[in-house]
């Protein structure tokens, strides 16, 4: 097992609790692409918290645990993460959680809606999208997840389970979660108000332009 790409997921994992995008238990799991490979790393340990670089494990897309141990609770979702590295060859990066306020959205069934900025800027103008049920990791939840990821978006609600989110890097992957349980919670929130605005779609636009163009231009110096 190559000890760097294994470290690589442990911090990605503390990246993620750090991030606050996670449940009390710290429940989930993350991934990453091995470049050149058809193969993932992935966690196999019970909770993202303090997540061992030893119960890191070595999948192949098609399923096959090729290094390490896979408890069978872990195991039963390593499809999820295979299906997006198959079905989108950009992504390197997955990370599963059940953040409180997007699970909220996916036990309700309920798609986020693009009513905060960040949504618009990355990825996800039209909202966070909800996957069907299917037991987890089963043939069911991964065609759920399928019909649902649209191309270039980058996340969606699971329903009645949590969050997926999937990127080009693992920083954008936590940055994107982390967007993603923010607009949850605003719209938890904004709810006592009588429910959250969304952004009308030009304006979604014209907020991932202007985005653009300021990124276009890189970091300003004095």
């Amino acid at each position: 097992m190559d000890k760097d790409l294994a470290g690589q997921v442990v911090d990605i994992a503390a990246r993620v609790v750090a991030s606050g995008a996670i449940s009390a238990n710290g429940h989930g799991n993350v991934s990453v692409r091995v470049p050149g490979a058809q193969e993932m790393y992935f966690t196999a340990g019970p909770s993202l918290r303090d997540h061992p670089v030893s119960a890191v494990v070595r999948v192949g897309l098609d399923g096959t645990l090729r290094e390490g141990e896979l408890p069978p609770i872990q195991g039963a979702v390593v499809a999820m993460h295979t299906a997006l590295y198959t079905d989108h060859p950009e992504v390197g990066c997955v990370v599963h959680t059940h953040s409180p306020y997007a699970t909220a959205y996916a036990v309700a069934r309920r798609p986020i809606g693009c009513w905060i900025e960040a949504l618009a800027m990355f990825g996800l103008p039209a909202g966070v999208p909800v996957a069907g049920y299917g037991p987890r990791g089963s043939a069911e939840a991964v065609a759920s997840i399928r019909a649902a990821v649209l191309p270039g978006v980058p996340a969606v609600l699971l329903a009645n389970h949590g969050v997926l989110v999937f990127h080009r890097t693992p920083e954008l992957a936590i940055l994107v979660g982390g967007i993603v349980e923010e607009a949850a919670q605003a719209g938890i929130n904004a709810s006592a108000l009588g429910g959250a605005a969304e952004i009308p779609p030009t304006m979604r636009a014209a907020a991932l332009q202007r985005a653009m163009t300021f990124d276009s231009r890189g970091t300003v110096r004095a």
